[in-house]
């Protein structure tokens, strides 16, 4: 009995496997084949296939093919952070990769709490995920979770303390690094870096280490030394911008700043504005982070280091998707620079 054009099958029932491959002259089989991508299927007859279930709108059963290979399409992704400005585009990034993949993400947000983790992880391991990607509000290494064999987890943006496991990470030294470039190469000699806190429960204390850590790197491949003889550290807050500026510019020469996040890079360049110098002119700044409300809205457009927390996500989904392809341990994803008004004349 023919099938229709409209993709439905007689009755107008919706078409299936068996329509397709009588309306392309093939077997079940080698339909089959040809729409799971089976390499031993012609090249001619598997785009004869593939036209054909295009042009009935063929809609294979999710079930079915979740049955026959053993996985189910879906992957949990577990965060403790639903509302922080740097899990979030993390969590876009991956949710983005693995829609892409036609892989549904099933969210769960312990908070913080372990209880709560422990409780999620449960009721995901029941949904039957294919694996699972942990996202955490901060850059700082988190103990890993004990799984089942056979499910696969990949840690973003948060490392795990497993060297065995596969995170992906924001690489903040070689943003530190690229920060001070950017300044050296538009002539400045005397750089401070102006960085967040290193206080053991601080949130994001290994960021600022390392960003300040590329900033000294950079100075010293070049010659030139660290302004105030080691980066400055304080809060996350623009007032540590304003006070440690401030401070700076009673007992050193400075033409350039390194700060540790946007908020320090606003502080400091209301106080050099405040004290009658010129930005960029005088006193060149950039910071990270790459904030809206931050880097671009204020009354003077900062330059910054974007570190692509979107790619962070997405790039973490597809190892998910794709573990193989991947060598254990930590991969450090590189940020961008953009140039705004604090650094371009």
């Amino acid at each position: 009995m023919p099938v229709t054009a409209s993709g439905k099958g007689p009755a107008g029932r919706a078409a299936t496997l068996a329509d397709v491959a009588r309306a392309a002259g093939v077997s079940l089989a080698t339909a089959s084949k040809a729409l799971n991508g089976r390499p031993d299927v012609g090249q001619a007859t598997r785009l004869r296939v593939t036209q054909v279930a295009a042009d009935l709108a063929f809609a294979p059963n999710e079930l079915a093919r979740s049955l026959s290979s053993g996985r189910t399409g879906s992957v949990g992704l577990l965060t403790d952070d639903l509302e922080g400005r740097f899990a979030l585009p993390v969590m876009i990034g991956a949710e983005d990769a693995l829609g892409e993949a036609e892989t549904v993400a099933l969210l769960a947000n312990s908070r913080g709490r372990q209880d709560l983790e422990q409780r999620h992880l449960t009721v995901l391991l029941g949904r039957r995920i294919d694996g699972l990607l942990l996202v955490g509000k901060g850059p700082e290494q988190r103990e890993p979770l004990t799984l089942p064999a056979g499910i696969a987890a990949v840690y973003a943006y948060a490392p795990s303390s497993d060297p065995g496991d596969l995170s992906v990470v924001c690489d903040h030294h070689g943003s530190g690094v690229l920060a001070t470039e950017h300044l050296i190469s538009l002539g400045r000699r005397r750089i401070a870096h102006l960085g967040g806190p290193l206080e053991d429960h601080a949130i994001g204390r290994l960021a600022a280490r390392a960003r300040a850590r590329g900033t000294v790197d950079a100075l010293q491949a070049h010659g030139l030394p660290v302004v105030a003889g080691a980066p400055l550290h304080g809060d996350w807050l623009e007032q540590w911008g304003w006070e440690a500026t401030d401070r700076l510019l009673d007992s050193e020469e400075v033409d350039g700043l390194v700060c540790g996040n946007d908020q320090i890079a606003r502080g400091a360049i209301d106080l050099l504005l405040h004290r009658g110098l010129r930005v960029p002119e005088d006193v060149a700044v950039i910071g990270f982070d790459n904030a809206p409300q931050m880097s671009s809205l204020g009354r003077l457009p900062q330059s910054t280091i974007d570190m692509d927390l979107y790619n962070v996500g997405r790039t973490a989904a597809r190892a998910l998707l794709n573990p193989a392809d991947w060598t254990r341990g930590r991969h450090a994803l590189p940020g961008h620079l953009v140039v705004r008004a604090s650094t371009a004349s």
